[in-house]
């Protein structure tokens, strides 16, 4: 079955689907967007997800391409258009069409993209086999927790993992703390079992996965803390892991090279992806 995408009011066949060259995202990096698991044919947290992109459309000056009922409208059809059952779905918001100039135009309507991409499901077996990730020095802008289109340091960071065999780059700042993933949030679990990751400032983005397993955590009576982790506290971590809305939660057995907690997963993270794993299942089909 051919893809369908949503382009600016039209649900068009991937082929045809295309933005203006004056897209203000094309030329600028000047938009934003957000990445929904879906699973049964339904939006993982959904609105959550809605809540950060007015977050982020907020931060930018940026406005909504319609009202959020009007979106959920959008988002459901082009699941429904895909038949997807799992996979993900992406939207990109941008400030719009607009002759090139730097400064923001005066009156522009923001322009909306959102496709569907089909993934296998949720799958334990390979969830636990563990991963390898390097580190790297963070050379993003200040605002990593707007989630801006403006990915190009990601991008080669991801690169760099892959031309070493990893699957992901922890960033490290100036200090030699570890901020994220290229694309999703880090976490340890320090020598006394306590559960670590960044604290949700400006130098990460608050991810949605983040924030479901630090809710798991709490409900589960497990000691968490949300500060930063240097490079060196991570190699001496008894369990480590990763968190996206497109890897889910991913144990980390490596990092640059060094086994960690005997290059396998951990007690802590098997049973996170367990509960994870239970809260997916809770998701019935769309209506």
């Amino acid at each position: 079955m051919s893809r369908i995408v949503y382009v600016n009011g039209r649900y068009l066949p991937y082929g045809e689907a295309a933005v203006h060259v004056e897209d203000r995202g094309y030329q600028f990096s000047d938009g934003v967007y957000e990445v929904f698991a879906i699973h049964n044919a339904r939006m993982v947290y959904e609105d959550p997800h809605l809540d950060r992109l007015e977050r982020s459309l907020g931060e930018l000056r940026m406005a909504p391409p319609m009202p959020r009922t009007a979106l959920k409208v959008v988002l459901r059809e082009t699941i429904r258009r895909n038949r997807s059952q799992h996979g993900l779905l992406y939207l990109q918001v941008t400030r719009g069409v607009a002759p090139r100039n730097h400064a923001f135009p005066e009156a522009t309507e923001s322009s909306l993209v959102v496709m569907a991409q089909h993934t296998p499901p949720y799958d334990m077996e390979t969830v636990n086999r563990g991963l390898a990730v390097i580190t790297i020095p963070d050379i993003r802008w200040k605002r990593p927790d707007i989630k801006s289109l403006s990915l190009l340091p990601n991008v080669l960071g991801k690169q760099q993992a892959v031309e070493a065999g990893a699957f992901e780059a922890w960033q490290v700042d100036d200090g030699g703390m570890v901020t994220e993933g290229t694309h999703s949030n880090a976490w340890i679990v320090s020598e006394g079992g306590e559960l670590i990751t960044r604290d949700a400032g400006k130098a990460i983005l608050d991810g949605i996965i983040r924030r479901a397993l630090l809710d798991m955590a709490r409900s589960e009576g497990i000691r968490f803390k949300e500060r930063a982790f240097s490079v060196e506290e991570a190699m001496a971590a008894k369990e480590a892991f990763l968190t996206s809305s497109s890897s889910f939660i991913k144990p980390v057995i490596r990092i640059d090279g060094r086994d960690i907690g005997g290059g396998k997963t951990g007690p802590l993270t098997q049973k996170l992806i367990g509960l994870y794993a239970e809260h997916l299942e809770t998701l019935g089909p769309l209506s």
